[in-house]
């Protein structure tokens, strides 16, 4: 069975309780070490989430119906 797709909030949720439960230290090495891996892997996936909504925030449409990014409107004026 796959596993369904967390939202963003529940993968943060869970490295927080990640990070509490490491702060902590109670817990055995090993599941310690899991608990680690698996926030790694929570942390990368939120970073990527992050910059892709960032990327889709920075998109502005044009009358035509293209896209271009702030930056590039910000560049407009300075050429």
């Amino acid at each position: 069975m796959a596993e369904e797709k967390k939202s963003f909030e529940d993968n943060l949720k869970d490295l927080e309780d990640i990070v509490t439960n490491l702060e902590n230290g109670n817990v055995p090495l090993e599941e310690a070490m899991e608990n680690f891996k698996k926030g790694i892997s929570l942390s990368k996936k939120l970073e990527k989430t992050l910059g892709d909504a960032e990327t889709t925030v920075t998109k502005i449409m044009q009358k035509d119906g293209s896209e271009s990014t702030l930056e590039d409107k910000d560049n407009e004026g300075n050429e």
